[in-house]
């Protein structure tokens, strides 16, 4: 993967919504891009500061959020492993997404 896309947002379940970027669970910018790689994350005590730093990083030029990655991450690495994802739970969601193909739903 080069990295040479950025996406920003804001969720109150980091795993959770990492999970969905690794599957593709729902169609949009991430899928369209093919990004499932968490370089960054911030956390803050609540919505509104959340927003308003989602806000803040979406306007910053590419440069500025590539040295933001590289002061904290120089080598970009997956950090949703370190987070607390494992390849079991990104092959069981991308398992239930698909469903049991074993199982006939008429």
């Amino acid at each position: 993967m080069d990295n040479s896309v950025f996406y920003v947002g804001v969720t109150n379940d980091l795993i959770r919504r990492t999970l969905e970027h690794k599957i593709h669970k729902n169609d949009g910018f991430t899928s369209k891009y093919n990004i499932t790689k968490l370089v960054y994350f911030e956390t803050c005590s609540n919505i509104f500061d959340a927003i308003k730093r989602e806000k803040q990083l979406k306007h910053y030029k590419r440069l500025w959020k590539a040295n933001l990655v590289n002061k904290d991450n120089p080598d970009w690495n997956d950090l949703s492993y370190q987070i607390g994802i494992t390849k079991e739970m990104v092959v069981n969601a991308k398992f239930s997404q698909e469903g049991d193909p074993g199982i006939n739903p008429g």
